[in-house]
């Protein structure tokens, strides 16, 4: 997988992020880095930690899934673009200014559930973990930053777009890999 398939992979998984911290920004009336900062290391944290874990998880069941692995990444990448379109078209409900843990851990968990499942189609395809877990929270914790200070200026305005992108490019990476595995790439 290239550096470039792994960057969009990265974009694709942190537009959850990035809604949430759209609408983490609009409920900050005076805007500070300190928002920005905590938002992207909460988000990039754990969209670096879920892949990671989904991959431990996939290198157990390595010999079982190794020979239609182009399949399982197809059928996860797809199911989170889809589920990622959907929801682009709910309400953002994150109404409160609050930045503590115990309002960021769960949002943080929510939106990388995604990258758990992602974690085990890159064990099915023998990606190198190491660097496209730090390319995926790097790309998150950017984001998960801008996304603050967009919805703290822009507001909702951009949020549904960015969600319906991200499911499109996660769809169109796992027909490639799909395309690739069976030999027609």
């Amino acid at each position: 997988m290239s550096i470039i398939d792994l960057f969009l992979i990265g974009v694709s998984l942190s537009m959850d992020a990035f809604a949430v911290s759209v609408c983490k920004g609009l409920s900050v009336c005076q805007m500070k880095v300190k928002h920005m900062l905590i938002c992207g290391l909460y988000f990039g944290g754990f969209q670096m930690l879920m892949p990671l874990l989904g991959y431990l998880l996939g290198t157990q069941f390595s010999g079982l899934i190794e020979s239609f692995g182009h399949w399982i990444a197809f059928l996860l990448l797809a199911v989170i673009g889809i589920n990622m379109i959907r929801e682009s078209s709910e309400s953002c409900d994150i109404t409160d200014d609050c930045f503590s843990p115990g309002a960021m851990l769960p949002l943080a968990v929510a939106t990388s559930i995604d990258a758990l499942a992602v974690g085990v189609s890159f064990a099915a395809l023998g990606v190198s973990i190491l660097p496209a877990v730090t390319l995926i929270g790097l790309t998150t914790f950017l984001l998960s930053g801008l996304g603050v200070k967009i919805g703290n200026v822009f507001g909702m305005k951009y949020r549904s777009t960015a969600e319906r992108v991200g499911g499109v490019i996660l769809i169109l990476m796992g027909v490639k890999i799909l395309l690739q595995g069976l030999g027609v790439l």
